[in-house]
């Protein structure tokens, strides 16, 4: 295990604990602004902007609607691919595990690109059908855009989440499977009282990396961005922490709303086991 926790403290330990020390100082100019520029002590003052920044504050918001729709669609489809796979009638299984998991595969990047393409009008399929079918959807609205970047993200990562439930699911008994089918429970019975009970494990870890990974937002936002009327270039904490970072050329404060960022992700971790600890012993 020691390469593992080298790894880990190099990676991982080390950046926070770099952060946690830029998070202590800014850079400020002397001379009325006409001097050189020096890096004084500033406390917990980054994290107290970081806190009264409405920008900040808004797109911990936006995180928090996103992860509302995300998380269930993601779990729910995710499970249902997966459920479907395993079902005795189903026939091709490895032909559909390598086609739902080949999404995955195509980097964020990418995907965001080729789905941006999807959602502009005059040059989609998808939207030409919908306008042929009289549903008029603006995917680049204010107010849907999010929407359209959890399209984005649940195309590229249900394949990868019906993986781990469908191993979860292989690694049920088959004699408990057999005995629920002599015992009279159709498809669908077996599926919801004895597969999905089984594989809780797997369903609070998949829910655990699902809510982690909806905090780490950033490829999908920042495409959209482009197009969308009235989203910011700091929709998501990970793109306002860029741009302090990486614009406004505030290394404290980015590293600030960095940490706070770490400390939403850990209480949303803590949150999400206690309750999938709860439901497993119930």
């Amino acid at each position: 295990m020691v390469p593992f926790f080298v790894l880990f403290a190099g990676v991982t330990l080390a950046p926070i604990a770099y952060a946690g020390y830029k998070s202590l100082y800014r850079e400020e100019q002397s001379g009325l602004g006409f001097g050189g520029t020096e890096t004084v002590f500033a406390g917990l003052g980054n994290f107290t902007e970081a806190l009264n920044d409405s920008a900040f504050m808004s797109s911990l918001g936006h995180m928090a609607v996103y992860c509302v729709i995300y998380i269930p669609v993601m779990i729910g489809v995710s499970l249902a691919m997966a459920l479907l796979v395993d079902s005795a009638v189903a026939r091709a299984k490895r032909f559909f595990q390598l086609a739902y998991f080949l999404p995955h595969a195509v980097p964020a990047l990418i995907a965001s690109v080729t789905w941006l393409y999807l959602f502009t009008p005059g040059m989609s399929p998808l939207t030409d059908a919908l306008n042929s079918l009289g549903a008029h959807w603006d995917f680049f609205d204010s107010d849907t855009a999010v929407v359209s970047i959890v399209i984005i993200s649940c195309w590229q990562w249900i394949g990868y989440n019906m993986i781990i439930f469908y191993a979860g699911l292989q690694a049920i008994p088959r004699e408990t499977l057999e005995a629920a089918t002599v015992d009279g429970a159709g498809a669908i019975r077996t599926a919801l009282q004895i597969k999905v009970p089984a594989i809780q494990p797997t369903l609070v870890l998949v829910s655990l990396f699902t809510c982690i990974g909806a905090i780490q937002l950033f490829d999908a936002p920042r495409v959209v961005y482009e197009r969308a009327n009235g989203l910011g270039d700091d929709w998501s904490p990970t793109q306002y922490i860029m741009k302090a970072a990486f614009v406004r050329h505030d290394y404290g404060l980015a590293a600030a709303s960095s940490l706070l960022l770490v400390v939403v992700a850990g209480l949303a971790s803590f949150v999400v086991t206690k309750l999938g600890n709860r439901w497993r012993a119930a």
